[in-house]
């Protein structure tokens, strides 16, 4: 009898395209082990991913608010699921590898920073090697997961997490597949966030962008994705059209001006910088005061990076509470005189 994994490489060879990235190829991790009598090699990756800790973390992790208040704004968490529904519909619609796009798609994000960009701009300041959440990312599967053993995953996911930005050149189409999705997943979802604190109006958004990319942002999803698919099916490419492709960098280019970058969101980097910062600077000087595991590799890694390691793996409500337990005074509990 044909087992599940047999099954599945025998779906794959007759549909997927000739660009997309088999399950039945050899796969390389750092050290080898023994194969899933069911599951494929990226489907064990995907388990993974979402069974580690830091995925866990990402629902308390900052996408473009701080520490929002509503129950209905996007966290790392959210904006990861997001990435993942987006760019396994790309892959559905140009018959690639949806196994491998998903497993890169949920760790894209692992190694980012509490408060978001802002903390990984902070971050990549204060550590003398800088800071990039794409590679902590990966460092995340390799050394940090599981005490320091890392998550033993495939190369073609660790390379689509590596390459997820717009600046990165991933080996496999299904890593150009999470990329494109995370770009059109934060810009959607944080217009959205924009408009539900009150910030924007979707009216502001300029007619032309809206004309092009829609009024709704699953309008606007919906046209990215059928507008890859136009250009890239039967291609050796993941890409939209010119078109659609200049509209979204508008798009972009407004968020940045009215939402990532205006006054309000400085001052909220700036504590944010004030509050890393004196974290850093402690742990560097103190560094017993580490937790263990992190204590640990300073031999190795040197206390620059662990500090790093060890703050970019906080949400922005563990960092408060780091903070306020190293910095802020306890209250004394007073006798009552009589």
């Amino acid at each position: 009898m044909q087992s599940l994994k047999e099954r599945t490489y025998a779906i794959e060879e007759a549909f997927l395209s000739p660009f997309a990235c088999k399950s039945k190829d050899k796969h390389k991790r750092d050290y080898a082990e023994q194969p899933c009598d069911m599951r494929t090699e990226f489907q064990r990756d995907r388990d993974r991913i979402i069974y580690c800790k830091a995925f866990r973390r990402l629902k308390n992790k900052t996408q473009v608010f701080f520490s929002p208040e509503g129950d209905h704004y996007v966290t790392r968490l959210t904006h990861t699921l997001d990435v993942a529904q987006i760019a396994r519909s790309i892959a559905r619609a140009l018959s690639l590898n949806e196994d491998l796009t998903e497993a890169i798609a949920l760790g894209h994000d692992l190694g980012h920073t509490p408060f978001g960009h802002s903390g990984e701009r902070i971050l990549n300041k204060l550590n003398p090697s800088g800071f990039r959440h794409n590679e902590q990312s990966v460092r995340v599967v390799e050394v940090l997961e599981k005490d320091g053993k890392g998550l033993n995953l495939t190369y073609e996911v660790r390379d689509g997490i590596l390459n997820h930005k717009k600046s990165g050149t991933p080996s496999t189409l299904e890593g150009k597949c999470v990329s494109v999705a995370d770009r059109i997943a934060y810009i959607n979802h944080d217009l959205d966030d924009a408009v539900r604190a009150g910030i924007l109006k979707y009216s502001d958004v300029p007619k032309g962008i809206r004309d092009i990319l829609g009024n709704s942002s699953r309008e606007r999803i919906n046209t990215a994705i059928s507008s890859v698919y136009r250009h890239s099916a039967g291609k050796n490419c993941v890409e939209m059209e010119e078109e659609v492709e200049r509209a979204g960098e508008q798009l972009r280019s407004f968020m940045f001006e009215h939402v990532y970058l205006t006054e309000a969101s400085r001052k909220e980097e700036e504590k944010a910088e004030r509050m890393l910062t004196a974290m850093y600077g402690y742990f560097i000087n103190t560094p017993d005061a580490l937790p263990l595991t992190f204590k640990n590799m300073i031999e190795k890694y040197g206390r620059e990076r662990v500090v790093s390691d060890y703050i970019s793996s906080m949400t922005d409500r563990y960092a408060v509470y780091t903070f306020n337990k190293l910095f802020i005074p306890s209250g004394w509990t007073f006798i009552d005189e009589k």
